[in-house]
């Protein structure tokens, strides 16, 4: 049974609940008296026996009633791509004998959807989700995927009243939007917390699941720092308050009534709750909801580098005493790291006195800094701790494309590579690789370029085998090679083979 990672869009679905309570209260019933004639009632000292704390169940009722006039449920009217048939053109008229009854109907059905320019016109659907209030004058917040294609948002309070709302920003990166009512408040609002949850701390989730209207559930934190693979700055909050789709943008709260985090994901063999929620941490989204009052989108840092983590086999390479950090694959020309002094092999350790365990959190640090701003970065070269001040730059919207490195003729096996010169002496191209090798376990393809080994450039076959050479020489457990993919640029260790 495959796992889904669902971001609990749209809920959409019609839910149907059947009610068993009255056919197992029946069955008791039926039992009369006699059925219950061998029950033994338990001792005194033995009901006694039982902790004052586990005959005491925590309540949420004053949390919930605190906390719930300012979540609402959502509805927004999408764009949607135009009508498809099952080969994914326009709609099509079937194929009818000439004449058929049907034929005038089709053929009128699929005019009428035509716009002026006989192009497809445009198709709209509904979704549903989750928000909450953040301020007094009518300011929401939810999730990015519900609201990217909205042409129409309408809010439902608690009360029951419908309010109409208009985007003030969004940011994809971290799945996050900000909203505001176009009647004015004051509007019933929440405060983000101010400290992370625990692991083990107690949350109650708040939402519009399956468009059921306000819904609570209660669970714990269930760990922190999740990386889920939805974007550059997963820093997740997971928990297992049971929450579906239609939960998303909803708020999860402390029992101090705060919010602590958005919920966003479910980690499901079904698309249901199985007790494996996700959301976002409320220190990022008071963060990113600041810049998207201010300013409509978010300005992040920009250090200009390519990193990828150490992994044990580049910190022998490396020679660096343990697996930790950022390693720097490319420094790319004109940015603010290169201008600084990083280059390719630097391991940065550290921004701004705090230590970094890999490039997720140099990433997600970086992001936090204001463009035009001086980060303190400090990195190993040579097994030497240096330190740069980096004036960061604003995060582009693009990647660089990277060239696609050119055909070769001449081969040479190496850690089953098979390698040539490329056409502008620049590296050496893999031309092809045994699939049961060491190059090809770790991750690299026919087409890549070997642009240096152990920090030497190369642009010859015969580099690669004295890279080798003298790295056995020198006693080394590894080569490391820097290589250059249609992705980008990143560093592979290859460990040789253990006698």
């Amino acid at each position: 049974m495959n796992l889904l990672l669902t971001k609990f869009p749209r809920s959409g679905r019609t839910l149907r609940i059947k009610l068993l309570a009255g056919v197992a209260v029946a069955g008791i019933a039926g039992l009369g008296l006699a059925g219950f004639a061998n029950v033994v009632t338990l001792p005194a000292m033995a009901q006694s026996s039982v902790p004052a704390a586990a005959q005491m169940m925590p309540s949420f009722a004053d949390i919930v009633a605190k906390v719930r006039p300012a979540v609402v449920s959502v509805k927004v009217k999408l764009e949607q791509a135009a009508m498809k048939g099952e080969d994914g053109q326009d709609f099509a008229i079937p194929d009818l004998p000439p004449g058929h009854p049907l034929e005038k109907f089709f053929r009128q059905f699929r005019d009428q959807n035509k716009g002026p320019n006989k192009g497809a016109p445009k198709q709209f659907g509904m979704a549903q989700g989750s928000w909450f209030f953040i301020s007094a004058d009518g300011y929401v917040v939810t999730n990015n995927h519900v609201v990217e294609n909205a042409v129409e948002v309408t809010l439902t309070t608690d009360e029951g009243k419908s309010l109409v709302a208009k985007i003030i920003g969004r940011d994809p990166k971290t799945d996050l939007a900000l909203l505001k009512t176009v009647t004015p408040g004051p509007y019933a609002f929440v405060p983000f917390a101010g400290t992370s949850p625990r692991v083990g701390d107690w949350v109650v989730a708040v939402g519009n699941p399956f468009g059921l209207g306000g819904t609570v559930t209660a669970g714990i934190v269930s760990a922190r720092g999740r990386d889920i693979g939805s974007g550059p700055y997963d820093d997740y909050i997971q928990i297992d308050a049971p929450v579906n789709k239609g939960n998303s943008g909803g708020p999860t709260f402390n029992l101090n009534g705060e919010v602590v985090g958005v919920n966003t994901a479910i980690y499901s063999p079904s698309g249901g709750s199985v007790g494996i929620a996700f959301a976002i941490p409320a220190e990022t989204v008071a963060t990113v909801i600041g810049s998207l009052k201010d300013g409509g989108s978010v300005a992040r840092g920009y250090l200009g580098v390519q990193i990828q983590p150490v992994t044990q086999d580049i910190a022998d390479s490396l020679g660096l005493s343990e697996a930790k950090g950022a390693l720097v694959s490319d420094a790319q020309v004109g940015t603010p790291a290169a201008e600084a002094g990083l280059k390719a092999g630097d391991t940065i350790t550290q921004v701004n006195g705090e230590a970094m365990a890999g490039p997720r959190e140099v990433s997600r640090r970086i992001s936090q800094i204001k463009p035009g701003d001086t980060a303190k970065i400090t990195y190993l070269r040579g097994g030497k701790e240096l330190v740069a001040m980096v004036k960061l730059a604003t995060l582009p919207d693009q990647k660089t494309a990277m060239a696609d490195p050119s055909a070769a003729t001449k081969t040479s096996p190496a850690f089953g590579l098979m390698l040539a010169p490329s056409k502008d002496g620049n590296g050496v191209v893999v031309t092809d690789l045994d699939p049961s090798g060491i190059g090809s376990e770790k991750g690299i393809q026919k087409g890549d370029l070997i642009l240096e080994i152990n920090g030497k450039a190369v642009s010859r076959p015969a580099d690669i085998r004295q890279g080798i050479e003298d790295a056995k020489k020198e006693g080394r457990k590894a080569v490391i090679l820097r290589v250059k993919s249609d992705e980008g640029v990143r560093f592979v260790a290859l460990a040789f083979p253990k006698a």
